[in-house]
């Protein structure tokens, strides 16, 4: 089989690839190609679920309830099908959004995922000298924000404000209850931050609402303030992830009021609460693009949305396999759509195959910002992508994941072109993406040449970045 038809790279063309690669991502005029039209730094807004499945959007493919706002976003822009997470949980894809690295390149990524505030205090998590996809639009003029879900480590040391966000309003943890503010510790996790002077300041809120309404309302008076500069707004709902409680389900929280924990939470909620759960969602995404409208931004406003992993037991995967915690598609494969009006065409559908990381190089090329040339961007800028200025091409993703040991063994995956290798409880397989999108057929005897070389491919790849502790 020809190895350019095929999508697999040899060791030498690998290495060729990642270099371009880095380049693409990182290098000069390369980050910001596809710009020449643009006059103006766009604002932009990254919407990010938690947990939400493959199929859990209307737009598609979900057979039980509809996302009118999202499927209006995907009208207006580009949705993508072959779209993954940097990880299979919560911590480490956040770790390569704010980063544009894969997340095992730093400590805090190692995290799968980070637990709560009781559990590792403020021990580990992004350093804050640590360049960010906030920071460094911050550092060109930028007015920056996070709303919603940070998890990626905890004050005193840690925290949203100390990586470029200028201010901050949500969840520090990986989980909160919607009605009652709580972690999974039944304590409660609801802050407030902002830069004063050269100090940060972090407090805690005691706010009623249902949360996801908190986090909505909190991005749409962001979006509204008089300003003379660009904005960078990232909106991260706790939703849909557990505690499953729609906006009607008060009940579910109180009926866990000396029952909090991972397992109890896990197990609340059924499908009817699960769908109110993204609805209400959608319904918050629908608020946001109406106030880019109503404000007059929506033209020169990037707006991207995507999920931090696949879903969980009430999400709907349609063919594909595995969930959260799982390196089977369903565990990294995401809803993704991206609407810039006047760069990206309207109702698109692009099988370009794109990671985390390259959100976020895509956006700092739209702002015209240049990455620290210290950390090279694992992401590719996807402008000429989403402009049609360059057709789909193979890519070669990697995971690894050791946050759920299936079989006492570390999970690993690589994807290139139509080809994916996977390591799980021990047993090593080969897919071919293109026909068996549900990993059904293992087809290493049939092909041990590219079973071999990306086993090879992997091995190189874990050599480059951070072992797990021993």
């Amino acid at each position: 089989m020809d190895k350019r038809k095929s999508g697999v790279f040899g060791r030498r063309e690998f290495i060729g690839a990642t270099v371009a690669g880095t380049l693409l991502a990182a290098g000069g005029s390369s980050l910001l190609s596809g710009l020449s039209a643009t006059p103006r730094r766009p604002n932009i807004v990254f919407i990010l679920a938690d947990d939400l499945g493959w199929g859990d959007l209307s737009s598609y493919g979900q057979p039980n309830f509809r996302t009118p706002n999202l499927d209006r976003l995907a009208q207006e822009g580009v949705r993508f099908t072959n779209a993954y997470s940097g990880q299979t949980v919560c911590t480490p894809t956040r770790v390569s959004f704010f980063t544009g690295r894969y997340p095992a390149r730093l400590a805090i990524g190692l995290k799968e995922p980070l637990g709560s505030i009781k559990q590792v205090r403020d021990t580990v998590g992004l350093p804050p000298d640590f360049p960010t996809i906030a920071s460094l639009l911050k550092a060109k003029g930028y007015e920056t924000a996070l709303v919603g879900k940070w998890h990626s480590g905890y004050p005193p040391t840690y925290g949203p404000i100390k990586n470029g966000f200028d201010e901050y309003f949500g969840n520090l943890s990986g989980a909160i209850d919607y009605f009652r503010h709580v972690d999974t510790d039944a304590q409660p996790d609801l802050w407030e931050g902002q830069q004063q002077g050269n100090n940060t300041v972090l407090n805690q809120q005691d706010r009623a609402g249902y949360v996801t309404d908190l986090y909505t309302q909190q991005a749409i008076d962001f979006i509204n303030k008089r300003r003379e500069r660009p904005f960078y707004l990232s909106l991260h709902y706790n939703a849909p992830h557990w505690p499953f409680e729609g906006p009607d389900d008060e009940a579910i929280s109180n009926s866990l009021i000396g029952k909090d924990g991972v397992q109890s939470w896990l197990d609340s909620g059924d499908p009817e609460s699960y769908a109110a759960l993204v609805r209400r969602l959608d319904d918050g995404v629908g608020r946001v693009l109406k106030a880019l409208d109503d404000a007059g931004l929506t033209k020169n406003t990037l707006v991207i949305f995507a999920s931090d992993n696949g879903g969980e037991r009430l999400s709907y995967f349609g063919q594909l396999r595995g969930k959260k915690g799982d390196l089977y598609e369903g565990g990294i494969r995401v809803p993704t759509i991206v609407r810039w009006p006047g760069v990206t065409s309207a109702n698109k559908v692009s099988e370009q195959a794109i990671i985390t990381m390259d959100l976020t190089a895509t956006i700092l090329a739209a702002a015209r910002t240049q990455p620290d040339a210290r950390y090279p961007l694992d992401g590719h800028n996807l402008l000429p992508v989403l402009k049609g200025e360059k057709s789909v091409y193979p890519r070669t993703l990697f995971w690894r994941f050791g946050g759920d040991r299936v079989g006492g063994d570390i999970q690993k995956a690589v994807r290139s072109g139509e080809w994916k290798y996977l390591l799980r409880g021990g047993n090593e397989s080969l897919y071919n993406l293109s026909t068996d999108e549900g990993e059904q057929t293992d087809l290493k005897e049939q092909y041990p040449r590219i079973f071999q070389e990306l086993r090879t491919t992997f091995q190189q790849w874990e050599s480059q970045v951070l072992p797990y502790p021993a």
